[in-house]
């Protein structure tokens, strides 16, 4: 018997996350070094281990987004994903080289949305199917949200 349960994540709402699915131990510390790279970030991880202890394991330079990380990995408690979360850094500054990390399979999600991640659990365990990233789209953007786009990436400084 297969059952779908939906667990959202547990964040304040302006703080970016990074979601997703690897085969082996050795994430975790792959994880941090490429994290740790990323001047004045602070983080914190956490990678459900699905065989041998079937421990969370974590890390971070930042307790509260450890224990953040641990609490939700906890309520998700599906085999071989991390979760990361991220501060005074964002998700484009370190994706490319996560997805780079050779026992990365997937990132689900990269948001500071809402979120609620779809789970499927069965007999064996747990799985991630996909995710619910914020909110549905309220129409087609017009010359003011143009403009406001294109000044709120000037203003955080990923354009010129």
């Amino acid at each position: 018997m297969l059952e779908l349960l939906t667990v959202k994540i547990d964040k304040p709402a302006d703080l970016n996350f990074i979601l997703g699915q690897s085969h082996f131990i050795k994430t975790v510390e792959d994880l941090y070094e490429v994290l740790i790279n990323v001047p004045g970030i602070k983080f914190g991880l956490a990678f459900a281990e699905a065989s041998g202890a079937c421990k969370i394991r974590r890390e971070g330079n930042d307790q509260a987004l450890v224990d953040l990380a641990c609490k939700n990995m906890l309520e998700l408690a599906c085999g071989h994903s991390f979760i990361i979360f991220l501060k005074q850094a964002y998700p484009i500054n370190v994706l490319n080289a996560i997805k780079n990390i050779p026992e990365v399979c997937n990132i689900y999600c990269a948001t500071a949305n809402p979120a609620e991640i779809i789970v499927a659990q069965s007999q064996s365990g747990r799985g991630i199917l996909g995710v619910i990233d914020g909110s549905v789209p309220q129409g087609v953007e017009g010359l003011e949200d143009v403009a406001w786009r294109k000044n709120f990436l000037r203003k955080i400084g990923y354009k010129l």
